[in-house]
């Protein structure tokens, strides 16, 4: 019964692990999405004072932001604007691409 269940635990691990790599953005496609982002936070996401650099930053953390401005969570009208108009494929797109710079 151990050997079951323990075998039960790995596959669903497994899945959840491939579940995860699927999420990831599409660091290409998040590059010609962050055109966009320049402006304010640098051409290579180093960030334009006072905009915060975003080279480097986890994309978890980078989609939650987008979200959280998204739905007002997180105050910045510029910011509620922008993400409101990606989808959320945009938003881990665009993650990935600045997680993936040197900060």
């Amino acid at each position: 019964m151990n050997r079951i269940l323990l075998t039960a635990v790995i596959i669903v691990a497994s899945c959840a692990a491939i579940g995860a790599a699927q999420a990831a953005g599409d660091v290409a496609a998040g590059k010609v999405r962050a055109a966009a982002c320049a402006g304010c936070h640098g051409p290579n996401g180093q960030g334009v004072p006072p905009n915060p650099p975003l080279a480097g930053i986890p994309e978890a953390d980078q989609v939650k932001a987008l979200k959280d401005y998204k739905s007002g969570a997180r105050a910045n009208a510029v910011m509620k604007g922008l993400a409101a108009a990606l989808s959320d494929k945009d938003m881990e797109d665009v993650s990935a691409y600045y997680a993936s710079l040197k900060k």
